[in-house]
């Protein structure tokens, strides 16, 4: 079945869903309901093409089948519960009050029916609260994603509007220029087309469009923008200058929020300094009640594999909820247009270009496509390095393959056990056991990926370092009267690094019959870094206007200066807070190893001494007799390995917002904690 006939045969269940419940909906919510109206501007905002009828009918539909199906299991559990625990006898005791045999009768007679009628309802109630709520909840979810998207791109949009209105364009191109850029300014760029098809297709006046576009967008921000524009309009005011304050205001709004987000990850590095001791104390505390006598074996094991990943996985998922991530992918893609340009993105063994419309009509075409792809292989194959520099994380298609090999031999030779208790097996042989299934692995993944991810960094970091200086610099070239071709020729000659050699490129390109639009759209595809990808888009469509451009070349070194000052400021913030995670984990870890040394081993003394005496036979296993020293010390050494890998990448996703950062603190870690636990075990 293809994809067009599923999505229209789901469409078709989910029509006929909520025809079959809407009698109910009808009947349970009022169309002027304030819930009615929040769901249905919800799915407005959240741009979902659902009317809120419909919607909450299959909504209710989905919650009343859930609650069924729960309704039912909780029926059968009611059942089981008074199979297990009926009471018998002709006297009950409820709630510390003994009851008569005449109302023990009653009781007895009614309890079975009662249990299962309360359980059922519990459950059936259950079920359709989660159903009902949850898809419910999904234009809500969407919506305020949407919002933080046009929250974080908003400042970059008004300085490309107020780019192109010092460029000459009038208010309805600036807003036709807005919605065509939804490459780069993503969701904010989706507003702007619903004001523009508003316009376009129903007859409507721009005005009234960006008033409706005002009341109905997700972000408080954008629809005080919109409305603040609306007055301009109606009064006729200076446009070019209301873009001015309005840049510099959101400008300083990013930078506020900037602010506000960085005190809150201190907060939370300061939380997570406190929640990652806690399994360690609490692994302290089980030991100790293990040596009283009272056997804890099993909370211990659930501590270290249990509830040491939920705490790092837990504060790894509430820090994303406050960090800011880069919206976008980087690469500008054509007008509708220009049809004949082909953005080179992805991998190219996978993307060969223009030639893939063609295939499959004409024989040539298929002929092309496989010369196409096999020059592509060869091509990664000859430089496999630069292959895995602009792609990092494919390297673990080659790595992973390896390591399972690897650890397949380790265990074929019988370096890797597969037995916990026992000769050679893990409480035996921790570091060595450890070593070759985790360790092993972790170091075949993670140095290449370590290798290629940073690699990749800094070639990418090279180009947006200078990326102000030199966006000045061209200002004040284009400013004396050179065109902008000839701004890129002189910053390419009178600068240093890699931004001004692929100024060079630019203009060689442009020289041999490129046009200079699509030789700035692929230089920046080449390192498709979202920053990037709005500086490059806002000089792209400027200079199609005019070729003195030195204002708009100005805001774009403004806002590239303005997102300098914001990354520079997060990187001395999150370095303290880097700090704190990893002299956290190295807290433990000397912890940890001070209880291996100074008792645990003592501990194992003791008890050999206990073991080889047979006058103190009798009361050595009275205290510490029940401690599986070996196992603790296999414990112990599993819980900073696992710490290590959470604290590592909890470390670089605050760093810089990408899991993979993460990658070298854990390299580094990991190797401090097995070469700890070979000098204490």
């Amino acid at each position: 079945m293809s994809l067009d006939t599923r999505g229209q045969q789901q469409l078709s269940d989910n029509g006929t869903l909520g025809d079959t419940f809407y009698p109910a909906y009808q009947m349970l919510f009022d169309e002027d309901s304030d819930f009615v109206g929040s769901v249905e501007k919800k799915l407005s905002q959240a741009r979902m093409a659902d009317n809120v009828e419909m919607f909450l009918a299959r909504a209710l539909a989905v919650g009343i089948i859930s609650g069924i199906a729960l309704w039912l299991l909780g029926t059968f559990l009611g059942v089981v519960l008074v199979e297990l625990f009926s009471l018998t006898g002709e006297e009950l005791e409820l709630l510390g009050i003994t009851v008569s045999d005449s109302v023990a009768g009653i009781i007895n007679m009614l309890k079975i029916p009662l249990l299962i009628l309360i359980t059922g309802l519990v459950f059936g109630a259950i079920g359709f609260a989660i159903g009902f709520g949850s898809l419910v909840s999904i234009p809500y979810f969407r919506a305020n994603a949407r919002e933080r998207e046009i929250n974080v791109l908003l400042s970059d949009a008004v300085s490309f509007m107020y780019a192109l209105s010092v460029g000459g364009l009038n208010q309805l191109e600036i807003l036709q220029a807005m919605a065509q850029a939804d490459d780069t300014y993503g969701e904010v760029a989706l507003e702007f087309q619903s004001l523009v098809l508003e316009t376009e297709y129903f007859d409507t006046d721009y005005r009234t469009a960006v008033r409706n576009q005002a009341l109905e967008t997700p972000s408080d921000e954008l629809s005080q923008f919109l409305t603040d524009m609306l007055s301009i309009i109606n009064s006729g005011g200076d446009m070019t200058s209301f873009l001015e304050d309005q840049k510099e205001k959101h400008m300083r709004t990013a930078r506020q929020e900037q602010e506000k987000m960085l005190e809150t990850l201190e907060l939370f590095g300061e939380m997570y300094m406190t929640l990652s001791l806690f399994p360690l104390l609490l692994i302290i505390i089980l030991v100790i009640m293990s040596m009283m006598g009272n056997a804890q074996q099993m909370l211990i094991y659930g501590t270290v594999y249990v509830l040491i990943p939920l705490v790092g996985v837990g504060f790894l998922v509430l820090t994303s909820t406050v960090t800011q991530d880069s919206i976008g992918d980087g690469y500008l893609r054509p007008n509708s247009g220009e049809e004949d340009i082909v953005v080179d993105e992805g991998v190219g063994v996978f993307n060969l270009g223009l030639v893939e419309r063609y295939t499959g009509e004409f024989s040539v075409f298929d002929r092309i496509k496989s010369r196409e792809g096999t020059y592509e292989l060869v091509g990664i194959l000859a430089e496999p390095h630069y292959f895995f520099r602009d792609h990092p994380l494919l390297v673990l298609g080659l790595t992973i393959p390896i390591s399972i090999v690897a650890v397949v031999a380790a265990v074929l030779l019988g370096f890797a056990p597969l037995q916990l208790e026992g000769p050679g097996g893990f409480i035996q042989n921790p570091v060595r056991s450890t070593f070759f299934w985790v360790y092993m692995p972790m170091y075949i993944n993670f140095l290449p990926l370590t290798i290629f991810y940073e690699w990749n960094q800094r070639s990418r970091n090279a180009i947006v370092n200078n990326l102000s200086e030199n966006l000045r610099k061209l200002a004040s070239a284009n400013d004396t009267g050179m065109t902008l071709l000839e701004s890129i020729k002189v910053v390419s000659e009178t600068s240093s690094g890699k931004l001004s050699e692929e100024f060079e490129t630019i203009h060689a390109k442009v020289n041999y019959g490129t046009s200079l639009k699509q030789s700035l759209r692929e230089f920046n595809n080449k390192y498709h870094v979202p920053r990037l990808a709005r500086t490059v888009k806002l000089i792209a469509e400027a200079q199609e206007a005019s070729s003195q451009i030195q204002d708009v070349l100005s805001t774009a070194a403004q806002a590239s200066e303005n997102q300098d000052d914001i990354d520079r400021d997060r990187k001395s913030r999150t370095r303290m807070q880097v700090v704190i995670i990893l002299m956290t984990y190295l807290t433990l870890l000397g912890v940890m190893a001070l209880l291996k040394t100074q008792f645990l081993d003592v501990m194992s003394g003791l008890a050999t001494q206990a073991s080889g005496s047979s006058s103190s036979a009798a009361g050595g296993g009275q205290f510490g007799g029940n401690v599986d020293t070996e196992a603790l010390s296999m414990l112990f050494f599993h819980a900073v390995t696992l710490q290590a890998i959470l604290s590592s990448f909890i470390a670089g996703y605050i760093r810089e917002v990408k899991i993979a950062a993460g990658v070298k603190f854990a390299v580094v870690l990991q190797t401090i904690a097995l070469a700890v636990w070979i000098a204490v075990g």
